[in-house]
């Protein structure tokens, strides 16, 4: 019963990426061929709202429910490893269709193709944690 918030939340999150169409493989196609607004405007809004939520967690004004500070780690600095993070991302995303989070969402929605691009996340994710202290982090 105390993971009822995280189900709701999902559940809402969920409906409301399917209603915005966001979780649309052709959506996804249009964006990537540069032929409709819609995706962009969908990251740009995320990215805004992140770049002001940031803001907030470093300056403190934002605070956990028992008003305690939010910490911000600091990063580590280098244009490569954003890079070729993106550029890996961005391929999975162009060739299955999907980014990580709709593809339960496309699960739920009785999508049976999805489960391949599922299995292979999983399968990456499985091989980045056996592999992850050999790279450079």
């Amino acid at each position: 019963m105390k993971y009822f918030k995280y189900l709701f939340v999902g559940l809402l999150f969920g409906i409301t990426l399917s209603k915005s169409e966001v979780i649309s493989w052709y959506r996804i196609y249009e964006m990537f061929k540069l032929q409709s607004f819609h995706m962009y405007g969908v990251i740009g809004s995320a990215v805004v709202i992140g770049i002001v939520l940031m803001y907030l967690f470093k300056n403190e004004t934002l605070k956990t429910y028992k008003g305690e500070a939010i910490i911000v780690a600091p990063k580590k600095k280098g244009i490569y490893r954003n890079l070729i993070g993106g550029i890996i991302f961005g391929l999975g995303w162009a060739l299955g269709g999907a980014c990580p989070g709709p593809m339960y969402i496309l699960v739920g929605k009785g999508v049976v193709s999805i489960l391949v691009v599922l299995f292979g996340a999983h399968i990456g994710a499985f091989l980045y944690h056996a592999i992850k202290h050999k790279l450079p982090h």
